[in-house]
């Protein structure tokens, strides 16, 4: 995949299909691991700052703060 910029890679992660563990079946995963910071809370991330840019509730040049119990 080529993108433009990283926020163009957050979601656009790999479907794989776990043919060997489930033969009898058709069961598909999302590769959440593939986004640029590891993890689905990318996606997140990066819907509550277009939230917040689309209410005006943060503006360009704005300050973030997010705080963590350990694992974000």
């Amino acid at each position: 995949m080529k993108a433009a910029n990283i926020l163009d890679t957050i979601g656009n992660t790999p479907h794989i299909r776990l043919s060997r563990m489930f033969p009898d079946h058709e069961v598909w995963v999302k590769c959440e691991r593939a986004n640029p910071g590891g993890s689905i809370k990318d996606r997140i991330g990066l819907s509550m700052i277009e939230a917040a840019e689309a209410d005006g509730s943060l503006k360009q040049g704005g300050t973030i703060i997010e705080p963590t119990s350990g694992n974000t």
